[in-house]
């Protein structure tokens, strides 16, 4: 069975990133994967130092040994000023090769205005600088404010159907890497 972790980068309540996050795992685990949410709103993570080791942050040994043990990742950010929201690149930058390497990666991008490539394009560098692999499909929801309804459910059909390709290939690609 496929191992994945799901982590959004924001923590805002109400945030559309987790409402992306939390139908992509629910995708996920219908087609027979493992899927969790670490939740960054409920770790204590201090900001990167460059620092081997975070001794006075148990969350920083709970974040890494969670990804360590995931075979994949499903990483939403909502975008800000063109990139990747700082406390998911903080989280990712709390680890390393030792978490991060060989991991596959699916990754989401929330805006608030017109859907674009810029965080996940980002993701896709940050991710292959630690060795991960990247799987090719990546969904940008667009005008997140109105892309879902109030039950945290996509409004647009095609876009639903697309993440539902994208989780697909996801756990696809994950099982071919593994094995």
């Amino acid at each position: 069975m496929v191992k994945l972790v799901g982590i959004a980068g924001s923590l805002r309540k109400g945030s559309y990133s987790h409402q992306a996050l939390a139908i992509a795992v629910q995708k996920a685990q219908a087609l027979g994967a493992e899927a969790t949410v670490l939740d960054l709103r409920h770790l204590d993570l201090p900001f990167c130092d460059g620092s081997k080791e975070y001794g006075d942050y148990p969350d920083v040994a709970k974040l890494q040994q969670t990804v360590k043990e995931a075979d994949g990742l499903i990483l939403v950010t909502p975008e800000y000023h063109g990139s990747v929201s700082g406390v998911l690149k903080n989280a990712l930058d709390l680890m390393s090769f030792d978490e991060l390497s060989d991991k596959v990666v699916g990754a989401i991008s929330v805006l608030g205005g017109q859907s674009n490539s810029n965080a996940l394009n980002d993701l896709r560098k940050i991710a292959r600088w630690v060795h991960a692999w990247v799987i090719p499909e990546q969904v940008a929801i667009g005008q997140a404010w109105k892309a879902f309804n109030e039950d945290g459910k996509l409004v647009d059909e095609k876009l639903n159907e697309r993440l539902s390709q994208f989780v697909e290939s996801l756990v696809t690609n994950t099982q071919k890497l593994k094995g």
